[in-house]
């Protein structure tokens, strides 16, 4: 599809308006449930670790990505209603599963029920599939029609395509269904994170299409803020998301203890511009950051993988997007995929900068952790 004039604008601001609308009247605030039984309820990790396993089914049935995005919907929406026990959780969750897919996939490609029954280990029978679908459906008021943050990741990244041509310029051997492909399996990953359902859906895909337009783009911020006020959005909120999905998206941050203190030791050339967290690095002196203002979002609104190294950008190449172009490529009437896809995302953020540094001493200085008493 072309994301050129106003009225291609027009429409996708129509249709985002439309999903926030949508996403308003369903959303409920995620509170975890602490219970000293643990057969009482069922805990954050549980829900966490059944989502896994729907991706799973996911893979294993050949289904759209969309698909696995309305059942984490709609599970989570029938446990946010129902206080269910955590022996039927895998029940709960093959039903959502299986409505999605009744949802979303066309009718060849939708599982028999005998074979997802038996295929997906879920431990109960197709009639008790069928029993526990008529359960989730009463509790949604058999209102299926939500907008999941894949959707909005899709809306975001059709929008930001067509007010910045220029934003896959750094990325000439990939188009813009693979491009969102690499964005979903992110997104997906999120929706398997507890902590991230304080957020709605539209923050979260937001925090990750500011995240990448941060590595491509040096008007990222402009961007960030055009989509913000599209949605209307709180931009604390934003920033808090943001650190979280950067935090829960990269294994080096994951792995950090928390509040951790970052000794800085500078060099003799020039530093480009790669912040990390919530600090402003000088080489003289670190300030925190504001908030409520430009000044305080641009030094919060910092993408923690600013830099990134080789390693990163070899895992970056070696995800599988064959699944999820499938499922996109028709958003935007592209006929074919090339043989090759180059995952160049990790580097077009800092190459830039690097290039203009004399010798091959990366500028970024190491950074590390240190605990305090």
């Amino acid at each position: 599809m072309k994301f050129s004039g106003p009225l291609e604008s027009q429409r996708l601001s129509f249709l985002l308006e439309m999903a926030i609308s949508r996403e308003a009247q369903m959303w409920k605030v995620y509170v975890p449930k602490t219970p000293t039984d643990q057969d009482a309820a069922i805990s954050p990790a549980q829900r966490d670790e059944v989502i896994q396993w729907l991706a799973k089914l996911k893979t294993q049935f050949h289904l759209y990505p969309e698909t696995l995005a309305l059942a984490i919907s709609l599970l989570d929406r029938f446990l946010a209603t129902v206080k269910a026990r955590p022996k039927y959780l895998r029940c709960i969750a093959v039903s959502c599963f299986f409505l999605a897919a009744k949802t979303i996939e066309e009718d060849e490609k939708i599982p028999v029920l005998k074979v997802l029954a038996r295929d997906s280990l879920c431990g109960c029978s197709p009639a008790e599939i069928l029993r526990m679908e008529r359960i989730v459906l009463d509790k949604l008021n058999w209102d299926l029609h939500t907008a999941t943050p894949l959707d909005f990741l899709h809306l975001f990244h059709a929008i930001a395509v067509n007010v910045r041509p220029q934003l896959l310029a750094g990325l000439p051997r990939m188009s813009p269904s693979q491009h969102v492909a690499v964005l979903s399996r992110q997104l997906l990953q999120c929706m398997a994170c507890y902590q991230l359902l304080q957020f709605k859906g539209s923050m979260m895909a937001l925090a990750i299409i500011s995240l990448e337009v941060e590595k491509l783009i040096p008007d990222w911020l402009a961007l960030t803020i055009e989509l913000l006020q599209k949605t209307e959005m709180d931009s604390s909120q934003l920033i808090h998301c943001r650190e979280l999905v950067a935090r829960h998206l990269s294994p080096l941050q994951a792995s950090l203890p928390p509040n951790a203190v970052y000794v800085y030791s500078p060099l003799k050339h020039t530093l480009v511009a790669c912040h990390r967290g919530a600090f402003n690095f000088q080489p003289s002196s670190v300030s925190g950051p504001s908030r409520g203002t430009a000044a305080g979002l641009y030094q919060r609104l910092t993408a923690p993988t600013g830099c990134k190294h080789a390693s990163t950008k070899r895992k970056v190449e070696e995800m599988e997007v064959d699944d999820f172009y499938d499922g996109i490529k028709r958003l935007y009437n592209e006929d074919s995929a090339p043989e090759a896809v180059g995952m160049e995302t990790g580097a077009s953020g800092c190459s830039t900068d690097l290039a203009r540094q004399e010798g091959s001493v990366s500028p970024c200085p190491p950074l590390q952790a240190v605990s305090v008493m």
